[in-house]
């Protein structure tokens, strides 16, 4: 069976990779989503990856608790480092190339981001990792994915969070919430429904790259995803609100 997308981006949440934990990264974890990315680069698909460091601190409540908010945000980009160093070692275990590029230089661990370079070695089948965000503050790694994405070329950005899509309310506060199929971009900002923030969204939307929301805990979702299977919820240009 053919894959449905030549080149991906796949965003990780900090917090996917803890699991149960109420802190920190959950080996078992991370093991099982580089088992399922190893299928996919298999497959022929190119991957990049931007993970978050929610799971290890993160910014905004550095901030709330009284740190310097750009100060806190540079501790968020360096726990994603970690996060990255991690996911790459399991891949690597499973003899899945990978590279970590950071936007912070840290050359003794990671290489520099350069975008080239980074195209250079999805061509070349190897997995890389995006760390350290966009290497500013005031920026989430949700706009990270979409900036890199666009940079890249990518086809698509999966967004793998604990939810199985999108809802028109809290689904954990209203059992009546209804899940979206798919749904436009302009949507998604005027009904502030937090798929990414909306700078994220506005760079998805000027470069028309889809969003896939889809819920990482339930096992081969990533590759479904990547088959063109239809799970979750899509964001696009082109896409009906259902």
């Amino acid at each position: 069976m053919g894959t449905a997308y030549r080149r991906i981006l796949l965003k990780l949440s900090g917090e996917a990779l803890m699991g149960d934990l109420s802190y920190g990264i959950d080996p078992a974890v991370v093991q099982d989503i580089a088992q399922e990315i190893s299928e996919v680069v298999a497959s022929g698909v190119q991957v990049a990856i931007v993970v978050g460091g929610g799971n290890i601190f993160r910014g905004v409540k550095g901030a709330a608790a009284g740190m310097d908010r750009a100060t806190a945000d540079y501790v968020g980009m360096i726990a994603t480092v970690m996060n990255a160093m991690t996911l790459q070692d399991s891949l690597e275990q499973m003899r899945v190339p990978t590279r970590v590029q950071t936007a912070i230089a840290m050359q003794e661990v990671a290489e520099p981001y350069i975008r080239r370079r980074a195209m250079r070695h999805l061509e070349k089948g190897r997995v890389v990792i995006f760390g350290a965000g966009s290497g500013n503050p005031f920026f989430t790694t949700d706009t990270t994915a979409a900036l890199r994405a666009a940079e890249i070329n990518a086809d698509v950005i999966f967004k793998a969070t604990k939810v199985d899509g999108v809802y028109d309310a809290d689904p954990k506060v209203n059992p009546n919430a209804r899940r979206y199929q798919s749904l436009t971009y302009g949507h998604v900002l005027t009904h502030d429904l937090r798929v990414m923030d909306s700078t994220a969204i506005a760079l998805c939307k000027d470069n028309n790259i889809p969003i896939i929301v889809f819920d990482l805990s339930v096992g081969g979702n990533i590759r479904r995803a990547v088959m063109g299977e239809s799970i979750g919820t899509i964001v696009g240009g082109s896409c009906e609100i259902i």
